[in-house]
């Protein structure tokens, strides 16, 4: 495949001649980077081509196409960095590589999935015969890279079913589509606080979902009336990405088997992914102790995140504890270890093995209720035993009548206190830290300087260093002039 086909070059252009774009970022992943400079040469010629034909609409004294090349994205690449587009006032963002189509929210954006090789034949029959012997229905999903050839490998199926005498009927798949490769940012609906990627002011809020009963990572398939996930098998067309973790860990109640194209054969073997289902499930629990919660925002430019940061808030504060907010690109383990005293959130309701990725279904689902004073203990699955959540009452009390900012500062000032080894600061909850100044007084290893010595050693007496120059100290022997001269 030629490399202005991969990259998609004419309709790209297109795209940018159509709009009126005049300032346009192109955001590559890494791997993609050292392609950058051929793509946007052949951009450019590709846009004049455009220019001089005077197809397509032109504003009055359209002014000369800018193109930027954006690497190292602010946060995830498979996101539009609309950070990064914003520090050159681009337009509009074109992007390259793997992504999960997740809608912009201030910038329209065009995404060039990539053209990855595929043998159709090998592929389709392994799908075949998989459909064949399932005994269930078959949902094929796929890694956006393959999409351009799908209606080749949908052809060559129906050429296999028939020559193993199977309809399709007694073999029923159904294969998911890619979502719009265009998006442009979502409006606010008149009548809800919610921004939602397909939401649109012409329509009323409900019903958004467009007849669609299921999505991720820029497929979307509607399934017939009735149907359910759990009634389907999966196939996987694709490595072993994060976006297929991402399938298999979402429809965790489904059969899913994955067909590897490079080795051309079909895998079974789901060990890893399961483990990182379980997991989750751990640290959901870990959760529940919590007393402090931070809410980890890995994007600024996915539509309707803020929305999802507020509700985030109330929850948590709602079930009395503290809520701090991290704004970090490319989030790690490193960083995230600058604050062992908080526990990140991704949800807040009963877990029931359902893995919810997009925040916008997340916004859409009520609130749970949550007791503010809870009559009974609860069992804490890593504790072993029965805890007693930590009220909010106390809190809001608190807050009315100091302020915050009194209660953080009267906080800080028994932590800064002088203290025995063996005195230990009960917080107000008497289980642990319930924020980040009383961890800092409690659980931090260094507290400063030592003034009790319980060894029972005695004091040793200082000693006076040296003093002068480093070229020669007060009192050492000085060298006799003949030896300098020499």
């Amino acid at each position: 495949m030629d490399f202005e086909t991969n990259y998609e070059i004419e309709d790209t252009a297109d795209f940018i001649h159509r709009r009126n774009f005049s300032r346009v970022a192109l955001q590559f992943p890494d791997e993609l980077l050292k392609d950058s400079m051929r793509v946007v040469g052949a951009l450019r010629d590709k846009l004049q081509l455009l220019k001089e034909s005077g197809s397509g609409t032109q504003r009055d004294g359209a002014k000369e196409v800018r193109l930027f090349v954006m690497a190292d994205a602010t946060y995830g690449s498979c996101c539009v960095d609309e950070v990064g587009a914003s520090h050159s006032d681009g337009e509009c963002v074109i992007h390259y590589g793997h992504t999960c189509l997740s809608p912009s929210s201030t910038l329209p954006a065009f995404f060039v999935l990539g053209k990855a090789s595929v043998d159709a034949s090998k592929c389709a029959e392994s799908l075949s015969n998989y459909a064949s012997t399932s005994g269930k229905p078959v949902l094929v999903l796929y890694g956006l890279e393959y999409a351009h050839a799908i209606s080749h490998i949908q052809d060559v199926v129906v050429s296999v079913l028939s020559s193993l005498n199977a309809s399709t009927s007694s073999c029923e798949y159904h294969f998911a589509d890619v979502a719009s490769r265009v998006t442009d940012p979502p409006k606010l609906c008149e009548n809800s606080e919610n921004l939602r990627p397909d939401c649109d002011c012409d329509t009323s809020c409900e019903g958004v979902t467009s007849g669609f009963t299921g999505s991720i990572g820029g497929l979307i398939w509607s399934l017939p009336k009735g149907s359910k996930m759990e009634d389907y098998s999966l196939y996987w067309i694709g490595s072993e990405n994060s976006a297929f973790a991402n399938a298999v860990l979402t429809f965790n109640g489904c059969e899913i088997v994955r067909y590897d194209v490079e080795q051309g054969c079909l895998m079974t073997d789901l060990s890893l992914q399961r483990k990182i289902l379980k997991r989750r499930y751990y640290l959901v629990e870990k959760a529940k102790d919590a007393n402090i919660v931070g809410i980890l925002v890995g994007t600024l430019g996915v539509a309707g995140y803020l929305n999802m940061i507020h509700q985030m808030k109330d929850l948590i504060t709602a079930a009395g504890k503290k809520a701090y907010t991290f704004v970090m690109g490319r989030p790690n383990p490193a960083k995230l270890a600058n604050f062992p005293e908080v526990r990140t959130s991704l949800q807040g309701r009963e877990w029931t093995g359902a893995y919810v990725t997009k925040f916008w279904d997340l916004i859409d689902s009520p609130l749970p209720n949550v007791r503010h004073d809870p009559e009974e203990a609860r069992f804490s699955l890593i504790q072993g035993r029965y805890v007693e959540d930590f009220s909010s009452k106390e809190n809001v009390e608190e807050e009315e009548e100091n302020g915050r900012v009194v209660a953080l500062s009267t906080t800080m000032e028994k932590a800064l206190q002088l203290r025995d080894k063996s005195t230990t600061m009960i917080t107000s909850n008497g289980k642990g830290a319930t924020s980040g100044a009383e961890y800092f007084a409690t659980r931090r290893t260094y507290h400063g300087l030592d003034m009790y010595h319980d060894s029972g050693s005695t004091v040793e007496p200082f000693l006076i260093g040296r003093s002068g120059k480093a070229s020669g100290y007060e009192g050492e022997r000085n060298k006799p002039d003949t030896e300098a001269k020499n």
